[in-house]
């Protein structure tokens, strides 16, 4: 079984790694189904979807006849404007067959433009606090892909209070110094105001445009062999109190549970510069 933490003031004691359901943007009913009883026997009990992650919340929705107890639900708007995302939450409520998810992020909020829109009168940030207020969510989040990430993070939480960030997170990317120093200032922030830091890309193994050529990884080819995903995942799951976003194929995903299964210490330094220098890692953003 994963372990598991309480995911800041949520309250919600969760399991360390969350499923990324952009594992499901292609599958098969058949193949979700499997995936639920992956993720319940490894004890995993938060799902983050989209309604842009292709057919996922659709597979998600039978999940929650049964199982909406089991979860931790979170789901995203990429919209901009007030009408927009409301658009998109009555979407993710229908496709999810439920009245309620646990979390609504703004997705990808780290270009300046953007952020004043979403951020401004008429802006997304009206929708999810209406939403909040309204009952229809619990918790309300920010996401966010590149270097820019965690000090748009920490703007967004000057502007507002939001209960949880998901940005990227891997050993390559925080040997930028820049990408580091904004990264534990946004983690100490959190931490002080008690805010859940969610994160990704932890098994990336080099950038690639447009996203895999062999599996179902955006902006990058994932790291492959079991050993390399321990040594990935555990140094992921150092910082006691990160979560850590699962990989968003379905081939990978029992390798990176089984990996989080199993992690009790991170590898020391030398170990990570040996698996950069073995697998020619590089920084999915720079």
């Amino acid at each position: 079984m994963i372990a598991k933490a309480v995911s800041g003031r949520t309250g919600h004691n969760s399991s360390r790694v969350l499923f990324g359901a952009w594992a499901l943007r292609r599958a098969s009913q058949a193949e979700a189904d499997r995936t639920l009883e992956l993720l319940l026997a490894y004890g995993v009990n938060q799902i983050d979807a989209a309604p842009m992650y292709g057919g996922a919340e659709k597979r998600i929705g039978p999940w929650m006849d049964k199982h909406r107890g089991d979860f931790f639900l979170a789901t995203k708007t990429r919209n901009r404007a007030y009408e927009g995302a409301w658009a998109d939450l009555q979407r993710s409520l229908e496709q999810l067959r439920v009245d309620q998810v646990d979390l609504w992020q703004m997705h990808g909020l780290t270009n300046a433009v953007g952020w004043e829109r979403a951020m401004g009168p008429g802006g997304a940030l009206q929708a999810l606090i209406e939403a909040r207020d309204k009952g229809l969510v619990r918790f309300l989040g920010v996401t966010g892909h590149g270097v820019k990430a965690p000090a748009m993070h920490l703007r967004s939480l000057e502007r507002f209070d939001f209960d949880t960030v998901l940005l990227p997170y891997n050993y390559v990317l925080m040997q930028n110094p820049q990408y580091a120093a904004d990264f534990w200032s946004l983690a100490a922030c959190c931490r002080e105001r008690q805010v859940a830091v969610r994160t990704m890309k932890a098994i990336a193994r080099w950038p690639c445009r447009g996203g895999s050529r062999t599996y179902n990884t955006y902006f990058y080819e994932p790291l492959e062999s079991q050993p390399a995903i321990d040594k990935a995942v555990h140094w992921a799951l150092g910082e006691p109190d990160l979560f850590v976003a699962s990989v968003g194929d379905l081939e990978l995903l029992p390798r990176m549970l089984d990996a989080a299964a199993r992690f009790e210490a991170p590898p020391s330094e030398a170990e990570m510069a040996a698996l950069v220098e073995e697998h020619e890692m590089r920084p999915v953003f720079s």
